[in-house]
């Protein structure tokens, strides 16, 4: 690593139309396939949940449903999303699909022989969530190698489209299986659809690229190092506190909706599946508006816009006796849903460098589905404790929390540049270290000592500290400076990584964001020449005092 001075950040973007992704043919392909696979999984929600409603008629055995295609996501999405980063995605995929399609052909097979218990049934979606949790990172991850970044907002929100698009036809097409040859069938659905993807990613043999480059890292250390990336992206971190808040409230519909169409509004399996189709219907409607509606408002005010939305559809719900009126504001659900996960996807990938953004990923999905999974368990409890009308309302109300965080919180809106930079040129190393360090040694320490006039050491470390950021989001554990008590001025930054493969990783992860943070830092250092590094490296003995030193 050298502090080699950067060239500026620049800002990535496009005026490309909302269909220009689609000239891709690769983006097209894995689309349509996606969009296949939706369908069949959407039958199978239909299904499965209707099937509860015969089983049982308990409102928490009912959202136990929607938990158990949560649940796993939530626990499951970082370490898949781990996986995205450091493996061939092409194979893992193919792996996933088949295995996928094998859980739903077991379903079907269990409902039609009638040994189908709600147990069985949770435990059944249970492991089909196993499945989904290790698919979305990698097929989420996969978006920037389709197109190029200018046309990557479109492609993130025609993928949102596309999920919606299946939503309005799997639900409409699940409820008409149920009701014409029975709920066998819809797991039957699901188990074929698997196959349009199993061939789409067997054609595409791109998907096989890993993202992250140099050495493979190790499950675990991937892991932490997409944790601690998010543990420093404030920007990230605004997004998921937002997206959390919105999807704890507005579970609500989707984990009693079932309840809704049976107790409520006296209706069978082929009103759930209108219901279900009237919210996928709006969410096509909203995602098709949503690029008209990004160039006259921010991101910021379609969120809000989106949560008003939905407490109003809540309050509906919750008083409708009318099966046409809980259509109607189920479209108006589906259009709020479709712009508040459109918005919220699109901040998080934008804050995402290509080196994490699986990992990234799966954190962002970690908080959407840990926020649907407790909502949604929640809410069924509240429901059998009073009523669903109550259990609506106080969704609607917690909804208002949500609007209340917005003014704290709002979503970012830049879009910062973070194509890898590439500024910082190899280290000097000795002859004797290199076979060592070619072997991996650690923890490393990295300073870097700066000149600074009296005058300036206050933006300097204001934006030092801003720079700490960028050393612990690429791969830092520690980061500290120090000014030196015999020479007034001269600051020494320092920070520590766990090994010399994560510092040479930390050389290619820099981005031309993190580049003009840099130029800040470097702009208030004096002298003819650039800022001093130095690098070193723990002994290799066993018995050597590690960074830190020992205890009396």
């Amino acid at each position: 690593m050298a502090e080699s001075k950067p060239e500026p950040a620049v800002q990535a973007g496009g005026d490309a139309g909302a269909w220009a992704p689609f000239s891709s043919r690769v983006f097209l392909v894995m689309w349509v396939a996606a969009v296949v696979g939706h369908i069949g999984t959407w039958m199978r929600d239909v299904g499965a949940g209707w099937l509860m409603t015969t089983l049982s008629a308990s409102a928490t055995a009912v959202a136990l449903v929607q938990v158990a295609t949560t649940l796993p996501i939530f626990l499951l999405s970082l370490p898949a999303g781990a996986l995205a980063d450091i493996v061939d995605r092409r194979r893992l995929l193919l792996l996933i699909t088949v295995f996928m399609g094998a859980v739903s052909a077991a379903l079907a097979l269990a409902t039609h022989l009638g040994l189908m218990t709600p147990a069985l049934l949770v435990a059944g979606l249970l492991v089909a969530g196993v499945g989904t949790a290790l698919m979305t990172p990698v097929l989420q991850s996969l978006t920037p190698a389709m197109v190029s970044r200018p046309l990557l907002r479109q492609a993130i929100a025609l993928n949102s489209m596309g999920t919606n698009v299946s939503r309005a036809i799997g639900p409409a097409l699940g409820g008409l299986v149920v009701a014409g040859v029975g709920v066998a069938w819809t797991f039957v659905a699901d188990a074929v659809s698997y196959l349009a993807l199993v061939a789409a990613v067997w054609w595409w043999k791109g998907a096989a690229a890993r993202s992250s480059v140099g050495a493979p890292e190790m499950l675990g250390p991937a892991m932490r190092t997409g944790l601690r990336y998010a543990l420093h992206a404030p920007e990230l971190q605004r997004v998921l506190l937002r997206a959390g808040a919105f999807f704890a409230f507005a579970s609500a519909y989707w984990a009693l909706l079932p309840l809704v169409a049976r107790r409520q509004l006296q209706g069978d399996a082929t009103l759930y599946g209108v219901l279900l189709t009237s919210v996928g219907a709006g969410a096509v409607i909203g995602a098709l508006s949503l690029p008209a509606l990004r160039r006259r408002a921010s991101g910021e005010v379609i969120v809000r816009a989106g949560t008003l939305l939905t407490m109003a559809v809540l309050v509906v719900l919750a008083l409708a006796s009318s099966p046409v009126l809980a259509a109607a504001a189920l479209a108006l659900a589906g259009v709020a849903w479709i712009a508040v996960l459109t918005t919220a996807n699109v901040a998080a990938q934008t804050q995402l460098p290509n080196w994490v953004r699986g990992r990234g990923l799966a954190v962002y999905l970690t908080t959407f589905y840990g926020a649907m999974t407790l909502g949604s368990l929640a809410w069924g409890q509240l429901a059998d404790a009073t009523s669903l009308r109550v259990a609506l309302l106080a969704a609607a109300g917690l909804g208002g929390v949500a609007l209340v965080l917005s003014l704290w919180k709002p979503l970012p809106e830049a879009e910062p540049d973070l194509t890898p930079s590439m500024h910082w040129p190899e280290p000097a190393l000795a002859p004797a270290m290199q076979g060592a360090l070619a072997h991996d040694r650690g923890p490393v320490l990295v300073t870097v000592s700066y000149d600074v006039a009296p005058e300036a050491a206050t933006a300097f470390l204001e934006a030092l500290q801003r720079l700490a950021g960028e050393r612990l989001r690429d791969g830092a554990d520690h980061w500290g400076v120090f000014e030196d008590v015999a020479h007034p001025g001269r600051y020494v930054e320092s920070f520590v990584l766990p090994s010399w493969q994560e510092h040479t990783r930390q050389h290619a992860r820099v981005s031309r964001a993190d580049a003009a943070l840099q130029a800040e830092v470097h702009a208030h250092h004096r002298g003819p020449l650039p800022p001093t590094v130095w690098h070193g490296v723990a002994p290799a003995s066993p018995d050597a005092v590690q960074p830190g030193g020992r205890g009396l």
